[in-house]
């Protein structure tokens, strides 16, 4: 994995190689984070012996947002998914339903029946989410 960062602390915690570009197109390979990269090199790490001083006084508070309103780019293409996922559903739901309409299918076929039965009660469950959530993306989009 390649990272790219300026806060020295997160990469000696992180990295195990340091790649430091030395200019005029060079760049050295050296073990460790960036602290070590520095004693490989014969410098002392300048932030490391002196502490942080801590603000005076906090930084005010900002507001929390307010959620941004319509929707967000996977939310609209999920919207724009669901109709058809809805009416697989409902097909699904009706030809098991016409399967299960046969008048000896569970005295014939009662493993088959049992699966059915459980495979409608399962497309019900879903087609039920599915409607919930199509409401609910419905309502945010309309703002």
């Amino acid at each position: 994995m390649l990272l790219v960062s300026h806060d020295r602390d997160f990469i000696d915690r992180v990295a195990t190689t340091t790649v430091a570009l030395e200019g005029k197109g060079r760049a050295t390979v050296y073990a460790g984070g960036w602290t070590d990269h520095l004693a490989q090199r014969g410098e002392a790490a300048p932030e490391a012996a002196t502490p942080r001083a801590e603000p005076a006084k906090p930084a005010p508070r900002a507001e929390p947002k307010k959620p941004a309103e319509g929707l967000t780019f996977t939310e609209r293409k999920r919207l724009d998914a669901l109709p058809a996922i809805i009416e697989r559903l409902e097909a699904e739901i009706a030809k098991l339903t016409e399967f299960l309409s046969a008048e000896d299918l569970f005295a014939r076929e009662p493993v088959k029946f049992r699966k059915a039965t459980e495979a409608i009660a399962e497309r019900q469950a879903q087609l039920a989410e599915a409607e919930e959530e199509w409401l609910m993306l419905e309502e945010k989009a309309g703002g």
